[in-house]
């Protein structure tokens, strides 16, 4: 069973809606965020952690990235959330099994590199490890 209808709200939380008084434009390049929600069929690399846990570890190992903590959690019935801190900052990803959903997040900053593609590399194997259908992605440089 897949879900076809997501909302998505942003809200501004400075006060009386003033709104950033951060520059971010496309010259300024401090790192690439992307944000993704997508479906898919594996519902067992959905339901707990572990095959993640091993394939991420493979993807920082790979992209000779540095890996300062970790937190996993399976929720009882199925389903994991899952934070991995990085020395270039951090991904996440929250899972819902009996949805077919899963919500994923990566940032790398650029402080001593640009990470650009680095980011874009372990969100492409992410999507072809879930052999993931997109529902909403957003890449934003910060």
């Amino acid at each position: 069973m897949a879900c076809s209808t997501y909302i998505v709200a942003v809200l501004n939380t400075l006060p009386n809606n003033q709104t950033s008084k951060v520059d971010v434009s496309k010259d300024l390049k401090r790192g690439l965020h992307i944000l993704s929600n997508f479906e898919s069929d594996f519902i067992d690399l959905l339901t707990k952690h572990n095959e993640f846990k091993q394939f991420i570890d493979r993807q920082v190992s790979e992209l000779k990235l540095s890996k300062v903590g970790e937190v996993y959690h399976d929720f009882p019935g199925g389903g994991f959330t899952a934070v991995v801190c990085l020395a270039e900052s951090h991904l996440s990803i929250h899972t819902w099994p009996d949805i077919n959903y899963a919500t994923f997040d990566v940032y790398l900053s650029n402080h001593s590199q640009d990470n650009s593609e680095k980011a874009k590399a372990i969100y492409s194997s992410v999507l072809q490890h879930f052999n993931a259908k997109i529902l909403y992605e957003n890449f934003i440089n910060r």
